[in-house]
């Protein structure tokens, strides 16, 4: 059992910790690649417990109440060619958050967050491939160890990424599943890419990967975000 304490630093919404970030801190504990099931929304400088289960589930609690749950399983997923770091760059101006962001000072992708604070993760389409991307260059601000990023980071990057090819949906992250192929390091040049992969109902599902700047993979998500209905809606908005 740990004891774990979610910064305000790693917020999505103003109010709670950001999706992929806590699934990151969940699936540390367990082995391999992971899905993350996220059941409420992650309180903000609160001691939160983290605990290994019967069955080789982690559960992060707050009191009573559960958080998310992780449990081991490999993650087959088919990844698009990944695009240049230029065409990254590019593609990064036409970030539709700049213009309405639900959540303006997300860790991730909010482009209200101060300097050298938050992850500056902004995806934009690349339409003729039907994918979203954005560069990403981890600053030294960032939580690492040595130079390698914390894994939490790499998970939060997979989270926001995510969700732009939905973009226009007021949607929540349902689940998470993750898989870590290699570090990201400090001062490195990287790739974040997402592309629809579905929907059903309120169900959205979509993919998304870390590439390094020579088109390896470092990391692949496949994501399910809740959409919300209106009246949900106005109130996340309003936290």
């Amino acid at each position: 059992m740990a004891r774990v304490i979610i910064e305000s630093r790693f917020n999505g919404p103003p109010n709670s910790g950001n999706g992929g970030y806590t699934c990151g801190v969940v699936a540390d504990v367990v082995e391999g690649p992971s899905i993350v099931t996220l059941r409420k929304p992650p309180p903000l400088e609160r001691e939160l417990v983290l605990e290994m289960q019967d069955g080789g589930q982690a559960v992060l609690r707050d009191g009573e109440t559960v958080i998310g749950e992780a449990v081991a399983e490999e993650l087959n997923l088919e990844i698009p060619e990944p695009p240049s770091f230029e065409e990254a760059v590019e593609a990064s101006k036409r970030f539709p958050g700049f213009e309405a962001h639900g959540f303006p000072t997300c860790f991730v992708c909010g482009p209200g967050r101060p300097a050298h604070d938050g992850m500056n993760i902004f995806p934009g389409w690349i339409a003729e491939r039907e994918l979203v991307a954005s560069p990403w260059t981890p600053d030294p601000s960032m939580p690492n160890d040595n130079e390698r990023i914390d894994d939490e980071i790499v998970w939060a990057a997979l989270d926001c990424t995510s969700y732009f090819p939905h973009y226009g949906a007021v949607a929540v992250l349902g689940r998470l599943h993750g898989k870590l192929l290699r570090g990201a390091r400090v001062g490195e040049r990287y790739v974040a890419v997402g592309w629809k992969i579905g929907s059903e109902g309120r169900k959205l599902w979509s993919g998304s990967a870390v590439f390094d700047e020579d088109g390896n993979p470092c990391a692949l998500g496949r994501a399910t975000w809740i959409a919300l209905k209106t009246e949900q809606a106005d109130f996340e908005l309003a936290r």
